[in-house]
Order: structure tokens, then C-alpha cells, then sequence
């Protein structure tokens, strides 16, 4: 269950602090500005780019009477002259009441959850865990579908960086889902997450073809193919433009079929997807707002 010291991995989380956070993000989306967090300091170290995710929680904590300190850019901290992660938390942990956290290395949120001395959230740590993404995702599922429970979910595009969908998978485990992979070999679900879905009975299959999906999908979650995670250019090239959804391709699918995205998109959604109603990933990052509200206030105990 969420802990004291944060918020590092969505495994973290049980059935019942999952619902207890969807509850609490429907509460701020009702009553937004509480200020809850008068006369408290937020620190968001983003030590990768990020626009709706750092937005989201600076948002999240000034609506919520709070204030931020922090940098978006790592050139602009002491870790461009070579200050180490342990020594950059322990110093900014004398500084707030709560560290939120970017970083392009997996693990390094977890790292930072034992040598800080405040509570760490992490906001993406390479392509291993985004789990207040998690949160939000979730809520949009229960609002656009009025349950979470048996649905058919379609994780398109990055599967094998995406640590969206990988949190999102784990996530769901205690609402018997079924699964559609869809993904270019080369971007297939690691092995690790398939075996996951093995180990607790979800129900998956892997495609390759994106239609083969559509006409079965209640939620649709398309992915970013991630250049920044690439070492090769030329992989990247080979697979940056596999997938893209156009609004033609939507005629038959479900009336309750919803389309989400993390963003940024890129080639991946077309702009005429934009006024389907079924499109609902801009809605999908206001809702950032409120999750990330809720899990602020209960791993500070506030609510």
C-alpha cells in the first residue's frame, strides 16, 4: 500500500488504495482548490523534459494551497557539474515536506526513496514505472466506461519502453482485463510483463496489426514510439511510423470505446481523430490534476 516515504512504483499500491485514490480524484474534480497544503513546499525535480506531467503536479499543488520549488532541466542544476542523485535528494529533502521526481534511469526514484527524508514520488524513471500516470489513467477508465472491471484493453505502439503501459498493466490486475499487445516485434511487451499477466491469470494476446483490434477494444491506449530510449537511429527510424490511427478507422468500433494517450503524440493519433467523441486524451491529462492531488494529500496524510 502507498507508504510514508511515497509513491515509487504502482506495485506499491493495493486494490483498495487504488480505489481510495479514484474516490479522492473524484472529490478535487468536484472541489479543486481545498488548500489542504497551506504553508507546505513541494520540491519537482524533473531531471528529464516533461510538460504534462510537471505542469500537472505544480498545478496539482498550488490548487491545493501549496508552493513549488524545483527545475525542469538537469543543465540547470548542480548534477551538470557533477553533483551525485544522493547528494541532490539529501540536500533538497532539508528544502520541502514532499520530492517529486523524473529521471532517465530505472530505479533511481526508488534510490531516492531511501536516502530522502521526505516522501519521493516518482514521475517516470526511464521506461520502468510512471505510476501517479497510473492513477490518472484509471480514473479516466472508471469515468469514461462506469467501471473498471472486464474490460478489453488495447496497449498500441512503444510496449516495450512504454513504462505507461507497464504500470497501467499492473495496475489493473485486480479487475480482470483482457489484454490486446499490439506492437512491431521489435517493441513487443517485454517478457517480463507478459509473464506477469501469466502468473496472475490476465487474459492477453499479441498483434502486430492495429484493425485486427479495433472492432473488440473498450479502451484503446495508444504510445509514443519513444525516440529518446533508442541507441540506434536507424531502429528508430524503422519503426517510428508503424502505427497511426485515423478517424476513417473508427466507423465500427464500440459505442463506448475510448481513445487514450500520455502524450505527447506524435505521427501516432491523426488530428482528425481529434473531434471524434471518442477521443478523450486531452480530457485524459486534465484529469492528471486530480489524481495527482489525491496522491499528494494521502501520502502527506491529509485526507
Amino acid at each position: 500500500m502507498i507508504k510514508a516515504n511515497g509513491l515509487v512504483s504502482i506495485t506499491d499500491c493495493d486494490k483498495d488504495d487504488i480505489l481510495r485514490i479514484l474516490d479522492l480524484a473524484e472529490q478535487f474534480e468536484k472541489h479543486p482548490n481545498p488548500h489542504l497544503l497551506d504553508g507546505k513546499l513541494v520540491a519537482t525535480l524533473f531531471f528529464e523534459p516533461s510538460t504534462r506531467t510537471r505542469l500537472s503536479f505544480e498545478t496539482a499543488v498550488q490548487r491545493l494551497g501549496g508552493r513549488v520549488i524545483g527545475f525542469s532541466d538537469a543543465a540547470t542544476s548542480s548534477s551538470s557539474k557533477g553533483e551525485t542523485l544522493h547528494d541532490t535528494i539529501k540536500m533538497v529533502s532539508n528544502y520541502v515536506d514532499l520530492i517529486v521526481m523524473r529521471h532517465p534511469v530505472e530505479g533511481a526514484a526508488r534510490y531516492a526513496s531511501e536516502v530522502a527524508g521526505v516522501p519521493v514520488i516518482n514521475a517516470g524513471d526511464g521506461a520502468n514505472q510512471h505510476p501517479t500516470q497510473t492513477m490518472l489513467d484509471l480514473y479516466s477508465i472508471k469515468k469514461t466506461q462506469g467501471r473498471l472491471d472486464n474490460l478489453t484493453i488495447s496497449m498500441v505502439g512503444d510496449l516495450k519502453y512504454g513504462r505507461t503501459v507497464h504500470s497501467l498493466l499492473q495496475a489493473m490486475q485486480y479487475f480482470n482485463p483482457t489484454y490486446n499487445f499490439v506492437a512491431p516485434p521489435e517493441l513487443r511487451m517485454p517478457e517480463q510483463y507478459r509473464l506477469f499477466c501469466e502468473e496472475k491469470g490476465l487474459k492477453y494476446k499479441e498483434e502486430t496489426d492495429l484493425n485486427a483490434v479495433l472492432k473488440t477494444s473498450d479502451i484503446l491506449y495508444m504510445t509514443r514510439v519513444q525516440q529518446e530510449r533508442f541507441t540506434d537511429p536507424v531502429e528508430y527510424e524503422k519503426v517510428r511510423n508503424t502505427y497511426t490511427l485515423r478517424n476513417s478507422m473508427l466507423e465500427d468500433t464500440k459505442d463506448n470505446l475510448r481513445i487514450l494517450h500520455p502524450l505527447p503524440r506524435i505521427t501516432e493519433i491523426a488530428a482528425d481523430v481529434d473531434a471524434n467523441p471518442k477521443a478523450y486524451y486531452f480530457e485524459q491529462a486534465r484529469n492528471g490534476v486530480f489524481a495527482r492531488q489525491a496522491v499528494i494529500c494521502s501520502i502527506l496524510g491529509l485526507v
